[in-house]
Formats: structure tokens, C-alpha cells, sequence
């Protein structure tokens, strides 16, 4: 049996059992964007150039753009600081499917009023795309939109937080409404956009929504297998070893070490052990990063397998 035909075999067999109906990876597949809108005192102001007020054209952008989200994309709304927030939980719309009633709802709710506590919360935010992505076995896309007009109180979390969070594989995109001065994050995020208008705000919201899912996954899983096949068993099982870290690990939380793995020490004392180092990750034809899925791991340990076990029949053959 060739390779590609062990492969392939392979990927029908681990489907069968995954699916039972081939449709294993669409129930799980979503693209996921949660929202960190600023709802501090400054969202209160004006616009220098039009007059508009910045919390009404960020809401209304979001609203209108969000009516458009495919139903592939799952959205979660996680605002701070508001003056009728304060006994309420910072997630005003729960990552999830869309529900236009219910958004609608919550992008209203919030009054500005308060801090910037944005280090804060974009651990929150971080920290529940890594539970998803963890849910959804690496499937789909999962990004960070952070709506703003001014610099974090708590800029420390956001420098400690924001290669944190970029390592783990999640987009980050920030808009800057009105600010005097370019949001300290714009060269360090995967996009920066400015919006001193409703309008141009209404267009960089919509921007970023363009490109959520612009990645094929589907091309990525066969360019992984294409990877793969040529390789050594022993070297493939060795990439099959380090794809299956999942650096969903929480935004600040230290690795665990491996079974195997005794801490290191130097000279009487433990090190420190490093922060999490971002999962190996291709390049889509989008220009998004893509991380192979738990499902095409197994697929691949599967083939490899088989490929193992066919070659070892042909020796005992000869």
C-alpha cells in the first residue's frame, strides 16, 4: 500500500469514526471574534471633526456590521467600566452564536462612565477563545477586536498581556476612535486602524470582519498531510508530537512540565520556568496562521500507522 493511498485510508477511516456522517468538522468549525468595547468616561465625548458622540457611532457601527456576520462566526461582547455596569458581569453578550435581538440589546446597555482597565480585560477576553479553541480541537479562527479612545490604566497588563496572547495564535486587531495620539498597541498588534469618524469607524469594524475565516482551512489540512508524508516515520512522529501542544493555556499561567520532564534547576535554585511558546503554525494562502486541528493529528498518527505496519508486512514478505 503507497503512502498517499495508506493516508488517505486513513483519513476515511479516522472520519468514519470522528463523524459517523462526514460532517464532524462543520458541527465543531466556527470563527470566533470576541469585542472589548471601551465604555470609560472619554466614550462619552465628542468627535473633534464631526461632533458625533463616540459611544453612539461605536455602537452603531457595531451594530450595523454585525447584522451582516455569516453564521459561521461567533461573536462575544466583553465591555469595561460603563456607570450601569458596575454590578453587572463585564460579558455583556457571551461568546457565541448570533442572535440579533439579544446583541442589539447589549450593545445599547452600556453607558460610558469610569476607568480604562484594558490589561484586564484582555486576558478575560483571551482566556475564553483559548477554552474554545480547546472545545472546538483547534478548529476555526479566533480573534480579538479591541474598540478604544484611549490608553489603558493598567498599561503594564497590556505590555505583559498582548505577546502573551499574539503567541497562542489570536489575532489581535485594535481601532483607535478619536484619539489625539496613536494607541500605544499599533505597532504591536496584527492591525491598527484609526477612526475619527462614525463613518470611517463603521468601516474599519467591518474591515476587520472581512477577513475573520478568510483562511481555507481545508487547503491548510491537505498542504499539513502533503508536509508530512514525505518524511521518516520517526520524524513525522516526532512533528505529530510537537503539533499536539495546544498553547491553550492561560493568558500569565506557567507550563506544566511533561510527565517526563523534572524541573529544571541551576546551582541550588529552580529556574523560572519560560513563558508558553506559540504552537508551530503555517501560513495560509489568506495570510492567516494556521494551527493543524486535534482531528487531522489523529488522522495522521492513524496513516502513520498503517504506513508503519504495511511496510513491516512487506518485509516480512520478502
Amino acid at each position: 500500500m503507497s503512502l498517499s493511498r495508506s493516508l488517505c485510508a486513513a483519513a476515511l477511516f479516522g472520519a468514519a469514526l470522528l463523524s459517523g456522517a462526514g460532517a464532524w468538522g462543520q458541527s465543531v468549525y466556527h470563527d470566533n471574534v470576541v469585542i472589548i468595547l471601551d465604555a470609560s468616561g472619554s466614550m462619552k465625548e465628542s468627535m473633534r471633526a464631526t461632533g458625533a458622540n463616540k459611544m453612539a457611532a461605536a455602537k452603531a457601527a457595531l451594530k450595523e456590521v454585525l447584522n451582516q456576520v455569516p453564521e459561521t462566526t461567533h461573536i462575544g461582547l466583553l465591555v469595561f467600566s460603563g456607570r450601569n455596569m458596575r454590578q453587572r458581569e463585564p460579558w455583556i453578550y457571551p461568546l457565541g452564536p448570533r442572535d440579533d435581538a439579544a446583541l442589539t440589546r447589549a450593545i445599547d446597555w452600556p453607558q460610558p462612565g469610569g476607568g480604562t482597565p484594558l490589561g484586564q480585560h484582555m486576558k478575560i477576553a483571551a482566556d475564553r477563545l483559548l477554552q474554545e479553541r480547546q472545545k472546538q480541537l483547534g478548529y476555526g479562527t479566533y480573534r480579538l477586536l479591541i474598540v478604544t479612545d484611549g490608553a489603558a490604566q493598567d498599561q503594564q497588563l497590556v505590555e505583559q498581556y498582548t505577546p502573551a496572547i499574539m503567541a497562542r495564535g489570536i489575532t489581535i486587531d485594535v481601532i483607535g476612535v478619536d484619539m489625539q495620539q496613536t494607541h500605544t498597541l499599533a505597532t504591536k498588534v496584527h492591525s491598527y486602524r484609526r477612526a475619527d469618524n462614525p463613518q470611517s469607524l463603521k468601516q474599519a469594524v467591518a474591515e476587520v470582519f472581512a477577513e475573520v475565516g478568510s483562511t481555507d482551512s481545508g487547503a491548510a489540512q491537505a498542504e499539513a498531510f502533503e508536509m508530512i508524508a514525505p518524511l521518516p516515520y520517526e520524524v513525522a512522529s516526532g512533528m505529530v508530537k510537537a503539533l499536539a501542544t495546544s498553547g491553550n493555556t492561560p493568558i500569565g499561567a506557567r507550563n506544566t512540565p511533561a510527565p517526563n520532564q523534572a524541573p529544571q534547576r541551576t546551582q541550588g535554585r529552580q529556574r523560572t520556568p519560560q513563558a508558553p511558546q506559540p504552537v508551530p503554525a503555517q501560513r495560509a494562502p489568506g495570510g492567516g496562521a494556521f494551527r493543524l486541528p486535534w482531528a487531522v493529528i489523529i488522522l495522521v498518527i492513524i496513516g502513520l500507522a498503517i504506513v508503519r505496519g504495511g511496510a513491516g508486512g512487506r518485509r516480512r514478505r520478502r
